[in-house]
C-alpha cells in the first residue's frame, strides 16, 4: 500500500509481517501478538497507523492509565460498546469486576453485525504492567480467542522480552515479533522526512546530518531526537533568515549552531529547561547556567523557616567558621588584611565541597539573616529534621552523646537560587547579594561571603 508506506518509515519488514499476520477481515488471525522492543522504536506508532489504514475494528487501551483490572476491563468493553453503537451516538456504560464478568460481556458486546463478521484487534500498551495484576489476566487475554469463541486478536506492546512475561505454571504462546532500533540512517530518513514546507529537504537533511553527529552517540530515542530538532532549528536557520549565508553555505551555518547545540547536550532528557526558555536562551545568547534548574527546583515546596534554615545550611557549608563573625556582624572591629593563604584555601570552596558544621553555628547564621526575631522552638528543630529527611540536609556522625549534631548541605548553587527567588521568599539585600555573588566562584579561592566582603 503505497500511502502506508509514507506514513511508516523504515519499519517495511515488520508492516509487512502484521499484515500476513492480520489477513483478510473475516478470517481468524493469530489469538495473541506480542510486540516488543526499545523506547521509540516504533511498536505503537505502527501498530495504531496499520489498524487505521486498514480500519479495522480496534480497541487502544495503555495499561498505565488502567492500573487496576477492572478499570482496564470496562475501558475495553466500553470502546468495544461505542464502536457498535457508531451509528446512533448512543451507549450504555458497563460495568466489570472481574475476568469472567469480561468472557461473558464479550460475548454479548461482540454479537453485533458490525463486529460478527471481522477480526476485533484489543491492542495493550505497556504490557510490562498487566505483571502486578491478577496472576489469571495474562493467560486469560493470551487465550481469549478460545475463551469467547469470537474472532479477536490481543496484541502486546512492550519494552521488555516474552520471556519475562511468562508465567511459571506455563501459557499460551503468542507470536513474537522484534521491533529493533532505528540505526542512525534510519534516523535520518525520519527526521528529514519533517522538513518544514519553507526550507528544501536538502538544507533540512544538512542539519539533521549535523544534529546526529553531535547527540546520536548519547541519545539515540526518536522522541527526543525530535524534540530537539525541532527546538534548534530556528537558530540553525538564523544566518539564512538574516541574508548572512545562504542554505547551502554548511561551514558559517555549522559555527553559528555549534555552541548552542553544545548546551543543548547538558539538558538531553533532563528537561531541567522548558522549550521557552530554551528559546529565551538561544536568543539572549546567554550562559545555560542562569536558566539550568529552573524548572525543576521551582516545584519545591518548603516552609517559610525552611528556607532560611537551607540558605543559612548552604552558607554554613560553604564559609570557614572563622568568617561568620565578620560576614554577619554588623560592628565585627578591625580586621588585619593578610595576602597569605593556605594551600587548600586557594582552591574553590565548591570543588572542595559542603563542610560540616554544628547546629549552634547553623541556628547562629539563621538568626543573623532573618529580619524577624524567630525563637529556638520546636518548630524550628522540627523543621530541620524534616529537610534530614528530604535528603536536603545530611546527619553526620551524631554516635557521641557528649557532641552535638553536625550537619552537611546537600543541595547545589541552584537549588539554593531557585527557593530564595522573589516572590517565594523576601530575604535581606546583603544575603540577596551573596547568593547572587555565589555564582562566580569556579575560578576564585574565596566563599561565597568571602567574595562579597572583598568587593565591599
Amino acid at each position: 500500500m503505497p500511502h502506508l508506506e509514507n506514513m511508516v518509515l523504515c519499519r517495511e519488514s515488520q508492516v509487512s509481517t502484521l499484515q500476513s499476520l492480520f489477513g483478510e477481515r473475516h478470517h481468524f488471525s493469530f489469538a495473541s501478538i506480542f510486540i516488543y522492543g526499545h523506547t521509540a522504536s516504533g511498536k505503537t506508532y505502527v501498530t495504531q497507523t496499520l489498524l487505521k489504514t486498514l480500519e479495522l475494528p480496534h480497541v487502544f487501551v495503555n495499561c498505565v492509565e488502567c492500573f487496576t483490572l477492572r478499570l482496564l476491563l470496562e475501558q475495553i468493553l466500553n470502546r468495544l460498546n461505542r464502536l457498535n453503537s457508531s451509528g446512533d451516538g448512543h451507549s450504555t456504560q458497563i460495568t466489570c469486576d472481574t475476568f469472567n464478568d469480561f468472557v461473558r460481556l464479550f460475548k454479548q458486546v461482540t454479537k453485533a453485525k458490525s463486529l460478527e463478521d471481522q477480526t476485533v484487534y484489543i491492542v495493550l500498551d505497556k504490557a510490562e504492567y498487566l505483571r502486578d495484576m491478577e496472576a489469571n489476566i495474562l493467560p486469560g487475554f493470551l487465550r481469549l480467542q478460545e475463551l469467547t469463541h469470537r474472532n479477536v486478536t490481543v496484541i502486546f506492546l512492550s519494552e521488555i522480552v516474552w520471556e519475562k512475561f511468562r508465567p511459571n505454571t506455563g501459557c499460551f504462546e503468542p507470536f513474537v515479533l522484534y521491533f529493533p532500533d532505528y540505526s542512525i540512517g534510519n534516523l535520518q530518513k525520519i527526521l528529514s522526512h519533517d522538513h518544514p514546507p519553507e526550507y528544501s529537504a536538502d538544507f533540512y537533511a544538512a542539519y539533521i546530518n549535523i544534529l546526529l553527529g553531535v547527540f546520536y552517540t548519547v541519545c539515540r530515542d526518536l522522541k527526543e531526537l525530535r524534540h530537539l530538532a525541532v527546538l534548534n532549528f530556528p537558530k540553525y536557520c538564523e544566518p539564512v533568515v538574516k541574508g548572512e549565508a545562504s542554505e547551502r553555505d554548511t561551514r558559517k551555518l555549522w559555527r553559528n549552531i555549534e555552541p548552542h547545540l553544545k548546551k543543548a547536550m547538558q539538558t538531553v532528557y533532563l528537561r531541567e529547561i522548558s522549550s521557552s526558555q530554551w528559546e529565551k536562551l538561544q536568543k539572549d545568547d546567554t550562559d545555560l547556567g542562569q536558566l539550568k534548574g529552573l524548572s525543576a527546583y521551582t516545584h519545591v515546596e518548603l516552609p517559610y523557616y525552611s528556607k532560611f534554615i537551607l540558605i543559612a545550611a548552604y552558607l554554613a557549608s560553604y564559609n570557614p567558621a572563622r568568617t561568620d563573625k565578620r560576614f554577619f556582624l554588623k560592628h565585627h572591629g578591625k580586621i588585619k588584611k593578610t595576602n597569605f593563604l593556605k594551600k587548600h584555601e586557594k582552591t574553590s570552596n565548591h570543588l572542595l565541597g559542603p563542610k560540616l558544621f554544628p547546629l549552634d553555628r547553623l541556628l547562629a547564621i539563621l538568626y543573623s539573616i532573618v529580619d524577624s526575631r524567630v525563637a529556638p522552638t520546636a518548630n524550628i528543630f522540627s523543621q530541620i529534621s524534616s529537610l534530614v529527611t528530604l535528603q536536603l540536609l545530611t546527619l553526620v556522625g551524631h554516635d557521641d552523646q557528649l557532641d552535638g549534631p553536625k550537619y552537611k548541605c546537600t543541595v547545589s548553587l541552584d537549588f539554593i537560587r531557585a527557593i530564595a527567588r522573589p516572590p517565594d521568599i523576601c530575604y535581606p539585600d546583603h544575603l540577596t547579594s551573596i547568593i547572587q555573588t555565589t555564582g562566580h566562584l569556579e575560578d576564585d579561592h574565596l566563599g561565597p561571603a568571602q567574595k562579597l566582603r572583598m568587593q565591599d
